[in-house]
């Protein structure tokens, strides 16, 4: 009969658990795999190769800023479509969507904010809105940052991230070089100090306006600088390019930048530099 059966008694059986697809991230440079926690601590740093992930915005304004210093101008500008550009989608459909995707109407940001008690001027360029590229937009908001720090006697601070000038708005956006560059030719005129970041990738129309035009030029370890990229040059002279040609210490060496500074170390040196030419 069944009921004089024992029931076979042990361990209920317990639920699998389950482990976050996220917790761990496979270093782009070495390889390794990093708890996603201790890489976050380490600013995005990994510290097996000293290899620097892209951070947003809001990430790097943390590192830089005295918390709670910092104010955002010009959030409400937006692009519009002059030449009714199309490739695989419309520009305006692509507009939208990098707007949905960050929460952000541009690939800058651009602000005022304080390091060590000195107010300053900033602007950040966005590598997730069109690879950060230099629209008019881009181009206005980087001039008016440019301007507020003429007309307060501010210095400014832009960190470069960026593909270059944006091809959807042709000829506009080529304006945008010399536009940025003649307002900072005017802060250098006014003895106004401009300290330049950048970090990887930072190509293109970028390159070759605002981003090098420094009284400072300072770049993250490893950081891939140049106006056309390895394989496009490497393609067009038919050579072998030198080992690292374009990283951050290949430029140091050969005078293009006055620093290659650690992302932990960043706001340490700026601040450095900041009372050094303030002083």
């Amino acid at each position: 009969m069944s009921w004089f059966r024992k029931k076979k008694l042990g361990p209920k059986p317990q639920p699998k658990k389950v482990i976050p697809d996220d917790l761990w991230i496979k270093c782009e440079a070495c390889g390794e795999i990093l708890y996603k926690k201790e890489l976050e601590k380490n600013l995005m740093v990994c510290p097996r190769c000293n290899y620097h992930y892209g951070i947003s915005p809001e990430e790097y304004i943390r590192i830089l800023f005295d918390p709670g210093t910092f104010q955002e101008y010009d959030k409400e500008i937006k692009s519009v479509d002059p030449l009714k550009f199309v490739d695989r989608m419309k520009y305006t459909e692509r507009l939208e969507k990098a707007s949905k995707s960050i929460g952000r109407n541009e690939a800058v940001l651009v602000g005022e904010g304080a390091l060590d008690g000195i107010r300053t001027q900033f602007g950040i360029l966005d590598f997730a809105f069109i690879g950060g590229s230099m629209g008019s937009v881009v181009g206005e908001k980087i001039a008016r940052a440019t301007r507020r720090s003429l007309e307060y006697r501010q210095p400014l601070i832009i960190v470069s991230r960026s593909g270059g000038a944006r091809m959807m708005e042709g000829i506009f956006s080529l304006m945008q070089m010399a536009k940025t560059s003649a307002f900072l030719g005017r802060m250098h005129q006014e003895g106004l100090p401009y300290i330049s970041i950048l970090t990887h990738p930072t190509t293109g129309g970028v390159t070759a306006s605002f981003s090098m035009l420094g009284d400072v030029n300072i770049a993250e370890p490893g950081a891939l600088i140049g106006f056309a990229g390895p394989r496009v040059i490497k393609q067009t002279i038919r050579q072998e390019l030198p080992e690292g040609f374009q990283r951050a210490e290949f430029l140091l060496e050969h005078g293009m930048l006055d620093m290659v500074v650690p992302r932990n170390e960043m706001r340490q040196k700026v601040v450095q530099l900041l009372h050094m030419m303030l002083d």
